[in-house]
Protein backbone atom coordinates (compact mmCIF):
# COMPACT_ATOMS: atom_id res chain seq x y z
CA UNK A 1 0.00 0.00 0.00
CA UNK A 2 2.55 2.29 0.89
CA UNK A 3 4.59 2.05 -2.74
CA UNK A 4 1.18 2.24 -4.41
CA UNK A 5 0.66 5.36 -2.64
CA UNK A 6 4.42 6.68 -2.80
CA UNK A 7 4.15 5.79 -6.71
CA UNK A 8 0.56 8.17 -7.30
CA UNK A 9 2.86 10.45 -5.52
CA UNK A 10 5.91 10.47 -7.86
CA UNK A 11 3.24 10.21 -10.87
CA UNK A 12 1.73 13.62 -9.58
CA UNK A 13 4.55 15.69 -8.68
CA UNK A 14 6.20 14.22 -12.36
CA UNK A 15 3.08 16.11 -14.55
CA UNK A 16 3.16 19.05 -12.62
CA UNK A 17 7.27 19.36 -12.83
CA UNK A 18 7.36 20.47 -16.25
CA UNK A 19 4.95 23.19 -16.16
CA UNK A 20 8.47 25.20 -14.42
CA UNK A 21 10.62 24.14 -18.02
CA UNK A 22 9.59 27.11 -20.15
CA UNK A 23 11.56 30.01 -18.52
CA UNK A 24 8.26 32.90 -18.48
CA UNK A 25 6.44 30.15 -16.83
CA UNK A 26 9.15 29.07 -14.65
CA UNK A 27 9.32 33.18 -13.23
CA UNK A 28 5.57 33.28 -13.27
CA UNK A 29 5.77 29.90 -11.05
CA UNK A 30 8.52 31.38 -8.83
CA UNK A 31 6.33 34.66 -8.37
CA UNK A 32 3.66 32.62 -6.70
CA UNK A 33 5.72 30.27 -4.67
CA UNK A 34 7.37 33.22 -3.17
CA UNK A 35 3.85 35.06 -2.37
CA UNK A 36 3.36 32.29 -0.15
CA UNK A 37 6.51 32.82 1.84
CA UNK A 38 6.00 33.92 5.74
CA UNK A 39 8.06 36.82 5.23
CA UNK A 40 5.33 38.00 2.41
CA UNK A 41 2.52 37.00 4.43
CA UNK A 42 2.66 37.88 8.05
CA UNK A 43 3.79 41.78 7.49
CA UNK A 44 0.86 41.74 5.07
CA UNK A 45 -1.45 40.11 7.45
CA UNK A 46 -0.25 42.66 10.19
CA UNK A 47 -0.85 45.36 7.46
CA UNK A 48 -4.63 43.89 7.56
CA UNK A 49 -4.59 43.70 11.58
CA UNK A 50 -3.72 47.42 11.97
CA UNK A 51 -5.77 49.25 9.05
CA UNK A 52 -8.71 46.55 10.15
CA UNK A 53 -8.46 46.74 13.78
CA UNK A 54 -5.41 48.74 14.91
CA UNK A 55 -4.00 45.81 16.46
CA UNK A 56 -6.66 45.28 18.90
CA UNK A 57 -7.35 41.96 19.47
CA UNK A 58 -10.58 40.09 17.42
CA UNK A 59 -11.96 40.90 14.25
CA UNK A 60 -10.96 38.60 11.01
CA UNK A 61 -8.02 40.45 10.54
CA UNK A 62 -6.60 38.93 14.16
CA UNK A 63 -8.21 35.67 13.45
CA UNK A 64 -6.57 35.05 9.91
CA UNK A 65 -3.07 35.98 11.27
CA UNK A 66 -3.63 33.69 13.89
CA UNK A 67 -4.78 30.89 12.09
CA UNK A 68 -1.51 31.62 9.77
CA UNK A 69 0.31 31.60 12.55
CA UNK A 70 -0.81 28.38 13.90
CA UNK A 71 -0.50 26.30 11.00
CA UNK A 72 2.82 27.56 10.49
CA UNK A 73 3.81 26.05 13.97
CA UNK A 74 1.89 22.70 13.81
CA UNK A 75 3.53 22.35 9.83
CA UNK A 76 6.87 23.12 10.68
CA UNK A 77 6.67 20.70 14.00
CA UNK A 78 5.27 17.98 11.91
CA UNK A 79 8.37 18.59 9.21
CA UNK A 80 10.79 17.61 11.61
CA UNK A 81 8.21 14.55 13.18
CA UNK A 82 8.23 13.23 9.78
CA UNK A 83 11.75 14.34 8.35
CA UNK A 84 10.79 13.61 4.98
CA UNK A 85 13.79 15.13 2.25
CA UNK A 86 12.57 17.59 -0.33
CA UNK A 87 13.06 16.69 -4.23
CA UNK A 88 15.91 16.76 -5.74
CA UNK A 89 16.05 20.42 -7.81
CA UNK A 90 17.92 23.29 -8.16
CA UNK A 91 15.01 26.11 -7.33
CA UNK A 92 14.60 26.81 -4.29
CA UNK A 93 18.01 26.64 -2.58
CA UNK A 94 17.07 28.96 0.80
CA UNK A 95 14.16 26.61 1.59
CA UNK A 96 16.80 23.63 0.84
CA UNK A 97 19.23 25.55 3.05
CA UNK A 98 17.05 26.59 5.92
CA UNK A 99 14.04 23.70 6.11
CA UNK A 100 15.73 20.44 4.55
CA UNK A 101 12.36 18.61 5.08
CA UNK A 102 9.26 19.16 2.89
CA UNK A 103 6.49 17.10 4.30
CA UNK A 104 3.80 18.77 5.27
CA UNK A 105 4.43 22.12 3.13
CA UNK A 106 4.15 24.97 5.26
CA UNK A 107 2.93 27.10 2.52
CA UNK A 108 0.47 25.47 1.26
CA UNK A 109 -0.75 24.65 5.15
CA UNK A 110 -0.32 28.58 6.00
CA UNK A 111 -1.94 29.83 2.94
CA UNK A 112 -4.88 27.41 2.97
CA UNK A 113 -5.49 28.29 7.02
CA UNK A 114 -6.18 31.95 5.55
CA UNK A 115 -7.93 30.97 3.16
CA UNK A 116 -10.39 29.21 5.47
CA UNK A 117 -9.96 31.35 8.32
CA UNK A 118 -10.89 34.77 5.93
CA UNK A 119 -13.63 32.82 4.94
CA UNK A 120 -14.66 31.46 8.58
CA UNK A 121 -14.19 35.21 9.52
CA UNK A 122 -16.86 36.39 6.96
CA UNK A 123 -14.58 38.06 4.85
CA UNK A 124 -15.64 38.87 1.44
CA UNK A 125 -16.80 35.59 -0.13
CA UNK A 126 -15.36 36.87 -3.69
CA UNK A 127 -12.04 37.68 -1.45
CA UNK A 128 -12.04 34.64 0.48
CA UNK A 129 -12.33 32.87 -2.64
CA UNK A 130 -9.37 34.37 -4.32
CA UNK A 131 -7.23 33.49 -1.00
CA UNK A 132 -8.41 29.99 -1.53
CA UNK A 133 -7.27 29.92 -5.44
CA UNK A 134 -3.77 31.44 -4.51
CA UNK A 135 -3.52 28.77 -2.35
CA UNK A 136 -3.91 26.13 -4.39
CA UNK A 137 -1.41 28.15 -7.32
CA UNK A 138 1.19 28.57 -3.99
CA UNK A 139 0.81 24.52 -3.96
CA UNK A 140 0.93 23.98 -7.49
CA UNK A 141 4.02 26.19 -8.28
CA UNK A 142 5.86 24.53 -5.31
CA UNK A 143 5.56 20.94 -6.43
CA UNK A 144 6.23 22.35 -10.49
CA UNK A 145 9.22 23.59 -9.41
CA UNK A 146 10.66 20.59 -7.59
CA UNK A 147 10.79 21.98 -3.78
CA UNK A 148 7.81 19.52 -2.77
CA UNK A 149 6.31 16.75 -3.51
CA UNK A 150 2.32 16.29 -4.53
CA UNK A 151 1.60 14.63 -1.17
CA UNK A 152 3.23 17.34 1.05
CA UNK A 153 1.13 19.94 -0.70
CA UNK A 154 -1.88 17.73 0.07
CA UNK A 155 -1.01 17.32 3.34
CA UNK A 156 -0.29 20.77 3.82
CA UNK A 157 -3.66 22.11 2.29
CA UNK A 158 -5.64 19.59 4.78
CA UNK A 159 -4.04 20.67 7.48
CA UNK A 160 -4.65 24.55 6.90
CA UNK A 161 -7.96 23.61 6.57
CA UNK A 162 -8.15 22.01 9.41
CA UNK A 163 -6.65 25.02 11.20
CA UNK A 164 -8.20 27.62 9.33
CA UNK A 165 -11.55 26.40 10.63
CA UNK A 166 -10.53 25.33 13.89
CA UNK A 167 -9.02 28.83 15.34
CA UNK A 168 -11.51 30.55 17.04
CA UNK A 169 -13.13 34.21 17.04
CA UNK A 170 -11.64 35.79 20.40
CA UNK A 171 -14.48 36.27 22.85
CA UNK A 172 -13.56 38.90 25.37
CA UNK A 173 -15.55 40.28 28.26
CA UNK A 174 -17.62 43.67 27.67
CA UNK A 175 -16.33 45.93 28.63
Amino acid sequence: MKRFILGLDEALSARLRPLAERPAAHGALAAIAHSGDSLVDFPLLALWWYLDAGFAPGGAAFRTLAAALAATLVATGAKYLFRRKRPEGDWGSIYRRTDPHSFPSAHAARTMAIAVAAFSAGVDPAVSGALFLWSLAVGVSRVALGVHHASDVLAGWALGGLVGSAVPAPRFPPA
